[in-house]
């Protein structure tokens, strides 16, 4: 029998943690990085952590964008991470709401935040340690998915997220 090595994670929420929140963002023109958010996943990854994006987009739902403008978005971000030795391990989204405009996004579903399906799913993928594992969010919904998925939750609200992710790594 052959056991996989577990290694711990860092949840990435995305708006409002790796770049401001500027409500139902999807074009990479009007996407700004919080300050220190490259340099931050390039931390987590230098320190053996899988690096990972969780993100509600509900304006799928609202018919305000496409699932086709996320993953287009995600794909700029990698490039734009890459540019200085950083990368995503995978980039998680959930476009329902359940009072979605768009009737195929209209449900309640476990992976929209605060469920925990999102985190739960990547853990199922990944060969992640739960018990190291954190998410850093600036919602109180990014933490009760974090608590409903056995993972230890952050709650960042402004400054610099290098800063901050050095803090909680040390604390890990």
């Amino acid at each position: 029998m052959t056991t996989t090595s577990t290694r711990p994670a860092v949840f990435f929420d995305r708006d409002g943690v790796l770049n401001h929140d500027a409500g139902y963002l999807f074009e990479a023109s009007k996407f700004k990085w919080i300050d220190g958010a490259r340099e931050a996943v390039r931390l987590v990854n230098e320190a053996g952590y899988f690096a990972f994006v969780v993100t509600n987009q509900s304006g799928v739902a609202r018919g305000f964008y496409a699932e086709s403008d996320v993953h287009t978005l995600h794909n700029w971000m990698a490039d734009e991470l890459a540019a200085v030795g950083a990368h995503i391990d995978a980039f998680e989204y959930c476009p329902d709401h359940p009072e979605a405009a768009v009737e195929r996004y209209r449900r309640d579903s476990d992976r929209r935040k605060p469920g925990p399906g999102m985190i739960t799913d990547l853990m199922k993928r990944f060969p992640v340690a739960a018990d190291s594992s954190l998410l850093i969010g600036d919602q109180e919904r990014d933490l009760e998915a974090a608590r409903a998925a056995g993972i230890r939750g952050l709650l960042f609200r402004e400054g610099n997220l290098e800063t901050f992710v050095r803090e909680a790594l040390k604390q890990a």
